[in-house]
């Protein structure tokens, strides 16, 4: 739901269990109560991709048995697998660039017990055109941080359990370039392409390639995305949205065209889908030029990078309840 603040607020003071996503400008006058927030002005609604600081998303969480509310910052973030419920979901908000959003990034694929419980939610953000920092809510305290993560445990009914989704479009060239990284990192200097070391912004730049487009690589069948932050010629550096990990390997994804044709496609056979939650990346907004396009079904925050089980970018994540 695409609200104003009084129809957020009216919903917060009839007890709903909610997840919101606004401007910080409107979650610092939220009241106190059931629910969970992350800042962002960017949002893809029913009627398509908006900027806006007047209104919140508001997801309500549907036939929840109980609930809680938990902080987390990196020393204790793998908690939330021992505080999730054994027949539940996490909805989980990181603000972006914080040191809890590093470490998450870098670890979650190496805990295998955050594979255990549906895990969703996405990074915080903020309005491009300012400095401004990004920001999580703790609403039954009313307390918001730049410096730890949120999350919202919460137990389902017997029959009820959670599909979490991932719309990736992007795909890669198995007969492409092959690149290989020496070790775990959101920054890179040189790297291994087709077995020859190189220092990848070089290779970046001689070769011409797109960075608006990912590195991509197949993570236990899953196609996962890592998105490329900044090109340094100067430094012979390149640095990453999300970290490369030393034993994958990557590809450059093939080019696309046209954005809001190729999600329309992936999204054809997902218009059943129900989604308690969906979110989708800012680079996939702002490259695929998503304001006044929807992607039906799905609505919700635009996101500084999307989380499902582990940090990912340029993705859409959804989150479905389903019947056992």
């Amino acid at each position: 739901m695409f609200v104003n603040l009084d129809e957020a607020a009216k919903l917060i003071r009839e007890g709903k269990i909610l997840h919101i996503a606004a401007d910080e400008s409107l979650l610092d006058k939220l009241p106190k109560g059931k629910w969970i927030g992350g800042t962002t002005p960017y949002f893809i609604t029913e009627e398509g991709g908006t900027f806006s600081k007047d209104k919140l998303f508001v997801n309500e969480i549907p036939c929840a048995v109980d609930f809680k509310i938990a902080v987390y910052d990196r020393t204790n973030i793998f908690d939330i697998t021992k505080d999730a419920y054994s027949n539940g979901m996490t909805m989980l908000i990181i603000p972006f660039a914080s040191d809890v959003a590093v470490y998450f990034a870098k670890e979650a694929p190496y805990s295998a017990d955050i594979f255990m419980n549906p895990t969703f939610g996405w990074i915080s953000g903020f309005d491009l055109s300012t400095d401004s920092k990004a920001k999580v809510y703790d609403g039954a305290n009313g307390v918001s941080y730049s410096d730890k993560a949120v999350a919202m445990h919460i137990c389902l009914p017997d029959d009820k359990t959670v599909s979490l989704g991932i719309v990736n479009i992007f795909d890669i060239d198995e007969k492409g370039t092959k690149i290989k990284f020496y070790k775990d990192a959101l920054t890179v200097s040189k790297c291994l392409v087709d077995g020859k070391e190189v220092v990848l912004s070089e290779y970046i730049e001689e070769s011409k390639i797109d960075t608006k487009f990912p590195l991509v690589a197949d993570y236990n069948s899953v196609l996962v995305n890592v998105s490329i932050k900044t090109v340094s010629r100067e430094n012979g550096t390149v640095d990453f949205y999300a970290p490369v990990f030393s034993e994958n390997e990557y590809h450059f994804a093939r080019p696309i065209s046209n954005y809001a044709e190729k999600f329309n496609e992936r999204l054809k056979e997902l218009r059943d889908v129900k989604p308690v939650f969906s979110c989708n990346c800012i680079l996939n907004y702002l490259y695929g030029e998503l304001e006044g396009k929807a992607t039906p079904p799905f609505a919700g925050p635009v996101t500084f990078g999307e989380i499902a089980y582990q940090l990912l970018n340029q993705t859409l994540v959804y989150a479905e309840i389903i019947d056992k």
